[in-house]
């Protein structure tokens, strides 16, 4: 069976064209930096004589341009691995918020896309891109079932404690207001590497997803256990746009002193916010760049995240009495060994020691990076939600 995974994020778009049940990648790439200056899509199809690249450096305004151009890839004369689009069987899509009704994967019919639609203000970054890759593909793809996986699902095993808000009980009985998480699927697969890995039953994990969206997750004996992110996928860590965690007084300031609407708060805290309102960057590779050249703005911006990050690893450890490992995952935490040596300083008192050394060898698989003394592992571990989502959909075939 071939399954074609369409991950689509706020600001990119990773595909994978996988054979099932073997997990053999066909081709697989990256539409990177939509909507910004020097986008460009990168493709690698996996031929009988070898891995063949093409970089396609164009303007992608929009995730459907990016998408359509990935759709000519699949059967392009030179990397195409695919004679016809009938030859995918399956689309897996990563949808982002799936409420408290979908804590498992779906096959997508015209009732599950309404549902997904109606969580647009829940997660307005990530669904409306869900679901437009959800319409392309349906148009490019007829003949193959459209299945969703859902970043809350992985979340739903959370106590009550962790996953209930201190607001009046109605309000998540009847309106099903609660923290719910997301980065499910990408929790949910380094989470199980790092189990291999650790080779120790109930272990005490804690993985931290960091791309342009940035969450945490606390996973004991496999199962998650609490999260950064709460309702919508604004809350917990500094990310590449939103502002995390933030103080509620803020939002009734900006709306009765200030003037802001709603709708004008919501567009600050999503998308003018986190490392983009403290640089003016959003792109962690930009604001490295100006870090390492002294720019003030970037070096407090680069000790905000990665303090926010301290907090939740602490807060985590103590949830669960323990620590075993913490997990680095996503383009930033797999490449950026400036935010994981500011995460890992001063982390003694919990047995954190990074060797500096480990940290600086370039990204290549699994790796661990703790010094000899440290009594918690620290584990970087690429991700992988597009073989996750081809398992998930393979098994629900």
């Amino acid at each position: 069976m071939n399954v074609f995974v369409i991950n689509s994020g706020s600001s990119s778009i990773k595909y994978q064209l996988i054979s099932m049940p073997e997990a053999k990648v066909l081709c697989s790439g990256l539409v990177d930096r939509i909507g910004l200056e020097g986008s460009k899509v990168e493709h690698k199809s996996f031929l009988p004589q070898g891995e063949v690249k093409k970089v396609l450096e164009i303007p992608v305004p929009h995730h459907s341009v990016g998408l359509q151009e990935v759709a000519k890839l699949l059967t392009d004369a030179e990397v195409g691995v695919i004679s016809d689009p009938s030859e995918v069987e399956v689309v897996g899509h990563r949808v982002v918020h799936g409420g408290e009704k979908f804590a498992s994967t779906k096959v997508i019919t015209p009732e599950i896309k309404a549902k997904i639609k109606a969580l647009f203000p829940l997660a307005p970054l990530h669904n409306p891109a869900n679901y437009l890759g959800i319409e392309v593909a349906e148009s490019i793809f007829p003949q193959a079932q459209q299945i969703a996986v859902f970043d809350t699902a992985f979340h739903q095993t959370m106590p009550a404690q962790a996953y209930r808000m201190a607001i009046p009980n109605e309000l998540y009985t009847e309106k099903g207001i609660r923290a719910y998480g997301f980065h499910g699927t990408s929790h949910k697969y380094v989470s199980q590497r790092a189990e291999e890995f650790l080779q120790k039953n109930n272990s005490k994990l804690i993985t931290i997803h960091l791309g342009n969206g940035c969450s945490m997750a606390a996973v004991e004996g496999g199962k998650c256990v609490d999260t950064s992110m709460g309702l919508g996928p604004m809350n917990g860590l500094i990310m590449g746009t939103r502002a995390g965690d933030i103080d509620q007084s803020v939002i009734f300031y900006l709306v009765r002193e200030l003037g802001y609407s709603l709708d004008e708060v919501n567009n600050l805290l999503n998308k003018k916010s986190g490392m983009l309102g403290l640089t003016g960057f959003s792109d962690m590779r930009d604001i490295s760049k100006l870090y390492h050249q002294g720019q003030a703005e970037a070096i407090l911006a680069y000790q905000l995240y990665a303090y926010r990050i301290k907090k939740y690893i602490g807060s985590f450890a103590a949830a669960m009495n323990g620590l075993d490992a913490i997990v680095f995952t996503g383009g930033v935490g797999e490449n950026d060994q400036l935010t994981r040596s500011l995460v890992c300083e001063n982390m003694d008192f919990l047995g954190i020691r990074l060797d500096s050394d480990k940290n600086k060898l370039p990204n290549n698989g699994l790796r661990a990076i703790q010094a000899e003394n440290s009594s918690v592992q620290i584990l970087v571990i690429p991700t992988n939600e597009e073989l996750e989502i081809a398992r998930q959909c393979f098994g629900l075939g």
